[in-house]
């Protein structure tokens, strides 16, 4: 079904699904408001009217005037200029999430461009006929949009159906002329926050997923480490006001309910590690920031981000010349979401210790197979406590790098799009780390001394994992399993959880019965809750 920008902008979720191969359309509507600001922008130009980067030049060149004659090779010029991105490419999916919400910035009908412009690059998203978009050399908006752009007036690089082309020959696939810019269109179409906005979407979408398997493979480890089911407990957890740390608390109760192995553990302890104890908390808090960061991005694809901004009546046409471009908001965002995935990286990093240290799993050393020979995921947890430290470095503002550009002209920069790039990127060494976790939980299972059954949620993604690699026994390099168990975390959402049912008291005389005895006083069996049977489900988003 194609995501339709119509009267309504478009919300993070759509971005994102466009991002991952939707169709996307404009409506008559959005069509008709494209239209009306390009008259706006030939009134300015007939009348004469001061409009930056409309009849002057750009940045430090803002007080130069440009003649009628010279307004196309201006908009042209922006963007050889301005294409100066260094670095790999940026991958598919980043440059779809790009392009559409600049297309959406246009349908605002605020921009100026011609209609033919926003059709241009509407058709590149519906061919997959992508431009090459260098990763790096921005410190706001700029270097991205000028390269996707140099593809629709035939210039750049594209990469079609697999295969690196010019950026004309991509246009002449598509049987399409390159475009001749017109006033204006140069700045348009690098100007704004679409760049941040698309790539924070993406981000969303991204983080959103990483947290759901954040909940089961934190579940997994709490499972196979004994842990006291009492710290997820519905009433106590309320006293603190929080929604993610309520959903995630939630969550924990539906995928462990009914495990034999945490009703033998009630009253082993009086409390558990934090790494274990805290899942609500930190979990929860990062569901928070996430829903303040949508909230963000959400109102940055409804504001008009251009500059100038043109508005009024071909009668009356107005410019706004103002900093609306500079993406401060969502870069702090940014900054929020990427340590939030951060810390819950951090967090797993730490459980994933506990599993692999026998001084405190009860388990096999490493979960390797006895005898000395075998290092099991001894290696693995290095790699997961390199991964927390790169994310530690990532996660230094940089929204707070600042900088001076263009003649003392851009003098304070708040670097939103690297803000993102790099959330991105933390991101994805979060998913390597909890990929590294479901591979050791999965592994506990296996040479867990307890003889008791795991909660059925568990025991599901027990057997997903064992579909997919097999218990390791040092017989192949652990990095493809990883590799695996990560690509099972970025391409797919976890099964959906189980509903809790109401908290009913544990009795000890049950589990004595069922030959699970729980170790530990009668107080302790008494005061701790398990979930009822499972009922329903808790849809998970995609």
């Amino acid at each position: 079904m194609a995501v339709i920008r119509s009267d309504r902008p478009l919300d993070w979720r759509q971005v994102a699904a466009v991002a991952a191969g939707a169709a996307f359309e404009l409506s008559s509507d959005a069509r008709a408001r494209i239209a009306a600001a390009h008259v706006l922008v030939e009134q300015i130009v007939e009348r004469g009217i001061r409009a930056y980067g409309v009849n002057t030049g750009v940045g430090a060149l803002c007080d130069v005037i440009v003649s009628p004659s010279e307004q196309r090779a201006l908009s042209r010029n922006i963007l050889m200029s301005h294409a100066v991105g260094v670095g790999a490419p940026l991958g598919v999916a980043e440059t779809r999430a790009i392009i559409v919400a600049a297309v959406n910035n246009f349908a605002h009908g605020h921009s100026g461009i011609r209609l033919v412009v926003a059709e241009r690059l509407v058709a590149l998203l519906g061919a997959d006929c992508l431009p090459e978009v260098p990763a790096f050399g921005s410190v706001g908006y700029l270097s991205h949009m000028a390269h996707i752009a140099l593809v629709c007036i035939g210039e750049g690089h594209a990469r079609y159906r697999g295969e690196r082309i010019s950026g004309r020959e991509a246009l002449q696939r598509l049987g399409l002329e390159p475009l001749v810019l017109e006033a204006k269109e140069g700045l348009s179409l690098i100007n704004g926050t679409p760049c941040v906005t698309g790539l924070a979407a993406l981000a969303l979408a991204r983080a959103e997923r990483l947290l759901d398997w954040s909940d089961a493979v934190a579940a997994m480890s709490f499972e196979n480490l004994r842990g006291q089911l009492a710290a997820f407990d519905a009433e106590s957890l309320a006293l603190r006001i929080s929604p993610g740390l309520n959903l995630v608390g939630q969550r924990m109760r539906g995928a462990l309910a009914d495990s034999g192995i945490l009703a033998a553990a009630i009253g082993q302890h009086t409390q558990d590690p934090l790494s274990m104890r805290t899942i609500p908390h930190v979990h929860g808090a990062a569901r928070d920031v996430l829903t303040a960061t949508a909230e963000v991005v959400n109102r940055e694809l409804a504001s008009i981000t251009d500059n100038p901004i043109v508005a009024g009546t071909p009668e009356a046409p107005r410019v706004y010349s103002q900093a609306h471009a500079v993406g401060a908001s969502i870069a702090l965002a940014m900054d929020s979401l990427a340590t939030a995935i951060a810390q819950v990286a951090a967090m797993a990093e730490r459980r994933l210790d506990r599993l692999v240290n026998p001084l405190v799993s009860g388990l096999p050393a490493f979960l390797a197979e006895p005898g000395g020979t075998c290092s099991g995921f001894m290696i693995a947890q290095y790699t997961a406590a390199s991964l927390v430290a790169q994310n530690r470095r990532l996660a230094m503002p940089a929204s707070l790098d600042g900088g001076i550009t263009s003649g003392l002209q851009e003098d304070h920069l708040c670097h939103a799009t690297p803000a993102a790039l790099k959330a991105l990127e933390i991101i994805d060494n979060a998913g390597r780390i909890v990929a590294i976790e479901l591979l050791a939980a999965a592994q506990a299972y296996d040479l867990q001394t307890i003889d008791a059954p795991r909660a059925p949620y568990t025991d599901s993604l027990w057997r997903s994992v064992r579909s997919l690699v097999q218990t390791y026994r040092d017989d192949r390099p652990l990095a493809d399993d990883m590799a695996l168990a990560f690509h099972m975390i970025a391409d797919s959402a976890p099964p959906p959880l189980p509903t809790p049912g109401k908290l009913r008291p544990v009795d000890a005389s049950a589990l004595e019965d069922t030959g699970y005895a729980a170790a530990g006083s009668a107080n302790h069996a008494a005061a701790a809750h398990v979930p009822d049977a499972a009922v329903g489900g808790l849809k998970t988003a995609a």
